[in-house]
């Protein structure tokens, strides 16, 4: 069974301040505002949520595909995929654009300010589900606006059941928008600030969500998550972690836990408590791209959390 993973693909450059943007902020000086932060700490990392979810839907032994518009400067990030085994059958380069990129500066207080350059992700709708084979399943992450709409609706012109999963992209569309995604859609997966967000566009309540879909799923951080399916609310605990290094990506992660589970035919129980594993396993780590399970590990951290093995 294959995934086929659409969203976006994207440079992560990350700086560190070591200062607070506050004292260097006159909040009476905002109007000619005109600053400059030294960092002396910077990465780069391979990101973007379609990266993410197939890379760890690839931890899992999970066969995922990323679907995705990508730029000249791609070369890198083609290197990292081949090394870790992730497919690039999916994706297209084009000539005249960078990759997607973010430019995140964070300082002691963990505030952080953030340039988003979509690039080559904005052309996304070039990729077409339709063109795709051996898919059986798939999912609509944050992309190019034109292409979630094309690819939610090429999917349920084929009949491919697909999560739909608008994350930061949820400010693109307005109610009358959400509530097409519903329509075609097989599951929902928001977390809670983006639940309600959709919950006031389309004026649904959580239950009339769920109605719609197979299951709606949301996620609450250090509060576990979620799953409204079957005329239950299942409620998921979090995993136990060692210490929190970085958040960014554990949404993804946690989204590749739920894909296996469905291309497996776990239950929801198990399907969202080995989702929640997969956000422990991220955390712990800088970067989206960085941790390193292998399934054994995986295996034996569901089982120290839960008390039976996922598989």
């Amino acid at each position: 069974m294959t995934a086929l993973i659409c969203g976006s693909m994207a440079f992560d450059t990350i700086m560190v301040f070591e200062d607070r943007f506050k004292n260097h902020i006159l909040p009476d000086q905002v109007h000619i505002l005109n600053v400059s932060f030294l960092v002396p700490s910077l990465r780069r990392e391979f990101g973007g949520c379609a990266g993410n979810i197939a890379y760890n839907l690839k931890l899992l032994g999970g066969d995922g595909r990323p679907m995705a518009t990508v730029g000249i400067d791609f070369a890198p990030y083609a290197d990292w995929m081949d090394k870790t085994g992730v497919s690039r059958q999916s994706l297209q380069e084009l000539a005249d654009d960078y990759t997607a990129q973010a430019y995140i500066t964070t300082d002691q207080d963990d505030n952080q300010i953030t340039a988003f350059h979509p690039g080559a992700m904005n052309q996304s709708h070039l990729n077409k589900v339709s063109s795709e084979a051996d898919v059986s399943i798939g999912i609509v992450s944050p992309d190019g606006r034109q292409g979630m709409i094309e690819h939610a609706e090429q999917f349920a012109e084929a009949s491919i059941p697909f999560i739909f999963d608008p994350g930061q992209g949820m400010p693109m569309f307005d109610g009358d928008e959400l509530n097409q995604f519903l329509k075609q859609a097989t599951w929902l997966t928001l977390n809670d600030y983006e639940f309600q967000l959709f919950s006031e566009r389309t004026g649904k309540s959580a239950r009339e969500i769920a109605r719609e879909v197979d299951a709606l799923v949301v996620t609450r951080g250090a509060e576990g998550s979620i799953i409204y399916a079957n005329n239950k609310e299942i409620s998921i605990p979090v995993a136990k972690i060692d210490s929190i290094k970085d958040p960014t990506g554990c949404g993804d992660a946690y989204r590749s836990g739920l894909l296996y589970g469905l291309m497996n035919n776990m239950d929801w129980e198990t399907t969202g408590r080995l989702a929640a594993t997969m956000g422990a396993c991220k955390i712990e780590v800088n970067g989206t791209q960085n941790h390193t399970p292998a399934r054994d590990e995986i295996n034996r951290r569901f089982q120290e959390n839960f008390d039976y093995k996922p598989w």
